[in-house]
């Protein structure tokens, strides 16, 4: 701007100009689009009814970088109102969506949901938390400090057939909504109400999102019924590995014992809702 000449051949701008010309004109010349992530969940769709249909939102929420195209779509609201979302893979903002699910029912408890009317925000005695993972690869020691000092750039990419920079934002980023989770509801004596399954122990080609042959399928499958006969783990607060729940039983009796739970509460939720006696006047 200072080099810039006017008719006289002086600057056409002075020192003092620089920074009003800047805010004023900065976000014509640098427009910016803010990327944050986008819930979808029954209690919005209810609410406002501007999230498309269920088609375009698990194509958007599964367009996993490097594997799927991102995925765009727009929808109206009832006033005619137009939204556009521009979508990639939910695991980049919550690779375990367990802690957004807990936020999104305490969102309606202080919105003062009739279904949720005789329970307290912060009240995770009724809080019942089933998080079930899609497995990871084996846990080990990939990585240390000294290796990974020594990745770069490209390193961080690609080392060794897999991604570091990817692996470890991915790993970490679920483990901490599992340690959080597994924190508040021991501290609150609750531990019972919150279920976390998942089998860190894959290898090979079943540890991988995009294998897709008949014998790969049928081996997950297997994977999963031998982890229901598996006993279930919790994490253990000090050193943050996963151990075996005393007298939890298996993961498939828990989650039998998490059924009959909700069912009582569906059933006891029904009965009070204003909502359902309203529909049966």
């Amino acid at each position: 701007m200072l080099t810039a000449p006017n008719d006289q051949k002086r600057p056409l701008f002075s020192a003092k100009d620089i920074r009003p010309f800047y805010l004023e004109h900065g976000p014509k010349i640098f427009p910016q689009r803010r990327s944050m992530p986008t819930i979808f969940s029954s209690y919005e769709g209810e609410k406002i009814p501007k999230f498309g249909c269920s088609a375009d939102i698990c194509i958007g929420s599964y367009a996993a970088p490097a594997y799927l195209p991102a995925y765009f779509f727009t929808n109206q609201d009832k006033d005619g109102k137009t939204k556009e979302f521009d979508l990639i893979d939910g695991r980049v903002a919550a690779n375990n969506p367990a802690l957004v699910a807990i936020s999104q029912v305490t969102k309606q408890v202080f919105g003062k949901n009739p279904d949720f009317f005789a329970i307290k925000p912060m009240d995770f005695g009724r809080f019942l938390v089933i998080s079930i993972g899609t497995g990871s690869p084996k846990s080990e020691q990939k990585y240390n400090a000294k290796m990974a000092a020594q990745l770069g750039v490209l390193g961080w990419l690609l080392h060794g057939g897999s991604t570091p920079l990817v692996d470890v934002f991915m790993q970490a980023s679920a483990d901490t909504v599992d340690f959080h989770n597994s924190v508040v509801f021991h501290a609150l004596h609750f531990e019972n109400n919150y279920l976390r399954i998942q089998d860190d122990s894959l290898e090979g080609t079943v540890a991988s999102v995009d294998v897709t042959t008949k014998d790969n399928l049928d081996n997950l499958v297997k994977i999963g019924e031998r982890l229901l006969k598996k006993p279930v783990l919790r994490v253990n607060l000090e050193t943050g590995l996963c151990v075996p729940v005393e007298n939890g039983g298996t993961n498939e009796e828990a989650l039998n014992r998490f059924a009959k739970l909700l069912s009582v509460e569906k059933r006891l939720r029904e009965t009070r809702s204003p909502n359902l006696k309203k529909n049966l006047k």
